[in-house]
């Protein structure tokens, strides 16, 4: 099964993956945001559901994921974009949306400020 881990992180928390990986210490597949408000902001339920009906899927064109998530493909769309634009989706070369994952993990933690 192939997972994604959404992560909240520091940027130092990030150089240091990333040098690791560069050590070739494999790191698995990560998408960080700089806060929970980003994630959140990011990630919204709208676009969750978009995540969730294209995790373990093949590549959908836009019309499909709007009816597989029951929205309109305007609405979808822009949300796409935002997705797409933050790492989360791709876009295929013949233009379907795809998410190369079988599965979502989602890492944070909240403290006492």
């Amino acid at each position: 099964m192939k997972t994604i881990t959404l992560s909240v992180e520091s940027i130092n928390s990030v150089i240091d993956s990333a040098l690791q990986a560069f050590s070739g210490k494999a790191q698995g597949a990560y998408i960080s945001f700089a806060s929970v408000e980003l994630l959140w902001k990011v990630l919204a339920p709208n676009r969750m559901a978009i995540v969730k009906a294209l995790t373990g899927s093949e590549p959908l064109a836009l019309r499909e994921i709007a009816r597989r998530v029951e929205r309109d493909v305007k609405a979808v769309h822009t949300d796409v974009q935002m997705l797409l634009k933050a790492g989360v989706l791709e876009k295929t070369e013949t233009g379907q949306i795809t998410f190369a994952y079988d599965a979502v993990h989602v890492d944070f933690m909240l403290q006492a400020a």
